[in-house]
């Protein structure tokens, strides 16, 4: 399962997204630092959960990334997240 796949998968698995969107930005960032063939280090992550409801977005990134602690010991170098609850703006 690619790294973009599992992602999704536990977000998916972990939030219960009313959306969600993972978008592979690697190769904006060839050349740059954490970089590596294939791809599948840099992301962009758009997602929306009941889970962050109430919550501050340091709290929501926190969530993300406990939920993504393993893609990342795997090698994600940059995750970008834009994190809301329903009906925000």
């Amino acid at each position: 399962m690619s790294i973009t796949e599992r992602i999704r998968t536990r977000l998916e698995e972990g939030l219960a997204p009313s959306f969600l969107s993972v978008e592979d930005q690697s190769a904006l960032h060839a050349g740059h630092s954490g970089a590596r063939p294939g791809g599948e280090t840099h992301f962009f992550v758009k997602v929306a959960s009941e889970r962050f409801a109430g919550k501050r977005s340091l709290d929501r990134h926190r969530l993300v990334y406990a939920l993504l602690a393993e893609e990342i010991a795997d090698g994600v170098h940059a995750l970008a997240l834009e994190t809301r609850a329903p009906g925000e703006p």
